[in-house]
């Protein structure tokens, strides 16, 4: 297969993944766990099976003690994000932190430009401007309140640590496979969480039913596993900025699987629609013609109105 056209269904995949994050996690809230405990049982079952992974494919385990120190610092990022965006979900609205997560390509683009020099475009510029502006919509609950800010800053928290993440896999000399990659980090990541956890005072919850193991299989296989792994694959085929920027199905994901409920307003399909488009144009760079931008604003807008639509 083509390095590009794999690296961009790598991509796809691991967006749309990475977008069932709230379906495991709300379910596992509901039933009184916490977000650190989450977490603890996402990371320790996508560990146990990647590890089962590695051995089914008589993968080697060691790392360099360089190798070592690299995936501890992607690890301590990887847990970070994953730390505040869950925590973030007792805030607000889950759908609305999914999508605010999405501001990430934008930071990730930032970070490219300024610690590695790759050129702002004027379309670079507007994209920005543009995934602002549908953030600035977003930031508001249903009855028109304003969203929590302590809500609003762990998402951004999340979204910039993610962004260092992927800049970092992408620039890193790390040369190993994308499963044992993922394995080591969320090895590290695990350890981040217990920090966390315990400089909080609290414990990790125990799970008691079978739908509670099933609901943190889920999150331990689909946002992790599958989407790490795949991410992986998309940054060393693609680059850093374009697998971001391919997180749009992300937010799409969150709405598709029913995480905005009734709270999915034309507000909220309006900031949406700024945020997808910012995407859009950095997607197309300079081969997207007024013509082109015409056509997608038209498509999109028919996607936007037909899941109101099917909301309603």
């Amino acid at each position: 297969m083509n390095v590009k056209l794999r690296g961009t269904l790598c991509g796809v995949g691991a967006a749309v993944f990475y977008g069932t994050n709230p379906l495991g996690a709300m379910n596992l809230y509901q039933d009184g766990i916490s977000a650190n405990s989450t977490l603890f049982y996402r990371f320790g079952l996508a560990i146990v099976m990647l590890g089962v992974m590695m051995l089914v494919q008589r993968k080697k385990f060691g790392v360099t003690r360089s190798e070592l120190l690299l995936l501890a610092i992607l690890g301590m990022f990887m847990g970070s994000s994953s730390a505040s965006l869950f925590i973030s979900f007792n805030y607000m609205d889950v759908g609305i932190a999914s999508t605010l997560l999405f501001v990430y390509p934008v930071m990730v683009a930032v970070i490219m430009a300024l610690l590695f020099k790759e050129k702002v475009t004027p379309t670079t510029a507007v994209s920005i401007m543009l995934a602002f502006g549908g953030i600035a919509l977003l930031n508001q609950s249903p009855d028109g309140s304003s969203l929590s800010t302590l809500g609003v800053l762990l998402v951004m928290a999340s979204s910039l640590t993610y962004a260092i993440y992927i800049v970092v896999v992408n620039k890193s000399k790390l040369r190993m496979s994308s499963v044992k990659l993922t394995f080591y980090v969320l090895i590290f990541g695990l350890m981040t969480i217990l920090g966390y956890t315990f400089a909080m005072g609290e414990t990790v919850h125990l799970l008691t039913t079978p739908h509670q193991w099933l609901y943190a299989a889920q999150l331990a296989l689909m946002p992790t596993v599958l989407s790490l792994v795949l991410m992986a694959i998309a940054v060393k085929d693609i680059g850093s900025t374009p697998t971001a920027i391919l997180g749009a199905l992300e937010p799409i994901t969150a709405v598709a699987i029913g995480c905005f409920g009734e709270s999915f307003t034309t507000r909220l399909a309006v900031g949406i629609a700024l945020i997808l488009t910012a995407v859009l144009l950095i997607i197309g760079g300079k081969q997207m013609s007024p013509q082109r931008i015409t056509v997608a604003f038209t498509r999109l807008g028919r996607m936007i109105v037909k899941t109101w639509r099917w909301k309603s």
